[in-house]
């Protein structure tokens, strides 16, 4: 389904999908008599991390600004940098993928970062994120540029892992405007608390080690639990200690290895709604996220033909099949450098490693 993520021309799986009016009936019995009362009452400006609701939240009655702020930083490096300076580090990670246009990247990352400087001139921004890591990561830096400026206006949330009615619920994107209506009316304030654990989360994302991460999403995030679950999920970005793999690039593989080769657009469908436990990426960010296993000096994936990005054909290669198997390991093979947040992955024995079986970071041992 479509994120619309103007950045990553995202698209989402459709898994989920919900009925237009079993979702909302459902949601209705769960919270009898709440009002769903429009925006006009105040200058209204709601933020989102795509221009997926935009015009269901129209449809639903609420008539506010809209302003989105997409930069994926669940992708590339993230530094902890001032503002400029971040923004910066970030175009130039995002204008080097492939299928972008690098003065529209350019020109959507500086209205974006900047509009965040105005919001002074709302009564009320309400913030509205779901469950995933590229959400609530997001999510976790708005609430730390916040917490450090001085607000004359109301800042509420909406944040959303589940939905009755709904059996796999991705994202707000899959929802009908009655839907958005209602959870319009189950908005919060923003608490102190809830800046502080952005704040530090924020903290812990941009680190250049993940001790700091490991130690906050182990240990939860009381004021908003689903984003302790989501820097879970980010962190088992990291290469794993028996594959030196990210979990995605595990997923994708293991898909290819027990289905055979499949297209891009079908591959990203089989991952997002069979595979990913907690979906998170756009089509094009997958794209970006396989590159390195296809440019490598030994690739694990290989490409066929293909009308465009989304219909090239991969299938796995015997490297790839090799690191599966645990016969070779992908920090061996000297692939290209990454970054988990603040984390760089170098491609080597120095780079930092999760370990499913014991659900801690590590290094590898030495041979």
């Amino acid at each position: 389904m479509p994120r619309a993520h103007c950045i990553t021309n995202g698209q989402r799986g459709s898994a989920g999908q919900p009925r237009r009016d079993t979702a909302f009936r459902a949601a209705d019995r769960a919270s009898p008599g709440r009002t769903r009362t429009g925006d006009q009452d105040m200058r209204t400006l709601h933020v989102r991390c795509g221009s997926d609701i935009r015009q269901g939240l129209m449809r639903a009655g609420l008539r506010g600004d809209f302003q989105e702020f997409s930069d994926p930083l669940c992708m590339g490096p993230v530094p902890a940098l001032p503002t400029e300076q971040l923004m910066n580090v970030r175009a130039e990670y995002l204008t080097a993928q492939p299928g972008v246009d690098r003065q529209q990247v350019l020109a959507r990352q500086r209205q974006e970062y900047s509009a965040l400087d105005g919001l002074n001139g709302y009564e009320r921004v309400v913030l509205w994120f779901e469950h995933d890591s590229y959400d609530q990561l997001i999510l976790a830096y708005l609430l730390a540029r916040l917490a450090d400026q001085r607000r004359s206006f109301r800042l509420e949330l909406i944040a959303v892992d589940s939905l009755p009615g709904v059996e796999r619920f991705i994202g707000l994107g899959q929802l009908e405007p009655e839907v958005l209506k209602w959870l319009w009316a189950q908005r919060e304030p923003v608490s102190p608390q809830l800046l502080a654990t952005g704040t530090q989360a924020w903290s812990a994302i941009t680190a250049t080690d993940p001790t700091a991460l490991d130690k906050l999403s182990s240990q939860g995030t009381p004021a908003l639990p689903m984003l302790s679950r989501a820097l879970r999920r980010h962190l088992q970005q990291l290469p794993a200690l028996d594959t030196g793999l990210g979990q995605t690039e595990r997923l994708a593989l293991e898909a290819l290895r027990e289905l055979g080769p499949l297209t891009t657009s079908a591959l990203f469908a089989e991952l997002m709604n069979h595979r990913e436990p907690l979906p998170y990426l756009g089509d094009l960010m997958f794209w970006w996220l396989l590159q390195p296993l296809l440019q490598a000096k030994q690739p694990l994936l290989e490409s066929g033909p293909g009308n465009g990005w989304r219909e090239c054909r991969l299938s796995l290669s015997p490297t790839g099949r090799a690191v599966l198997d645990g016969e070779a390991h992908w920090l061996d093979l000297s692939p290209p450098a990454r970054w988990v947040g603040g984390v760089e992955v170098p491609g080597d024995r120095t780079s930092w490693c999760y370990d499913a079986a014991s659900d801690t970071i590590a290094r590898r041992p030495e041979h």
